[in-house]
């Protein structure tokens, strides 16, 4: 099963690529293909051929539980993603994490997406281990 991690940086983008490259690692261990997809950068690309997603992001501002507004545009012209199961995550940064996640779980069940899981990841650590123990089939 191929598996796409989705994540929008923004600022924190090499921050956040080293947490979702940590997520990738502990996916891939499980036996999975996945393919990291820079929401900011890769436009147009179609998450239809993929069984399961991973969407992840960082607040907006200091005080969290704003997220960057292009989530939900890519996230509606990326193909047949109704039904998907996928799994959510917020880099650990600024306050309010909780609020942040809440915001980007909205926004992906708006679009029909099953959430499985949600996490907040502080490190690569977490994050590989967070990965190896998701159940994805």
């Amino acid at each position: 099963m191929r598996v796409g991690i989705l994540f929008f940086g923004g600022t924190n983008r090499g921050e956040l690529l080293n947490i979702t490259n940590g997520l990738a690692r502990g996916i891939e261990s499980q036996g999975f293909d996945v393919d990291l997809i820079d929401g900011d950068r890769d436009v147009n690309l179609k998450l239809t051929m993929y069984g399961y997603i991973a969407v992840g992001t960082v607040a907006d501002s200091t005080f969290g539980g704003k997220i960057p507004a292009k989530i939900a545009q890519y996230l509606a012209t990326s193909g047949m993603v109704s039904g998907k199961r996928c799994f959510a995550y917020i880099l650990k940064k600024g306050f309010r994490q909780m609020k942040t996640l809440k915001n980007l779980m909205m926004i992906m069940e708006r679009e029909g997406m099953f959430l499985k899981f949600s996490e907040v990841l502080g490190s690569t650590e977490e994050a590989e281990a967070v990965g190896k123990r998701l159940h994805i089939k």
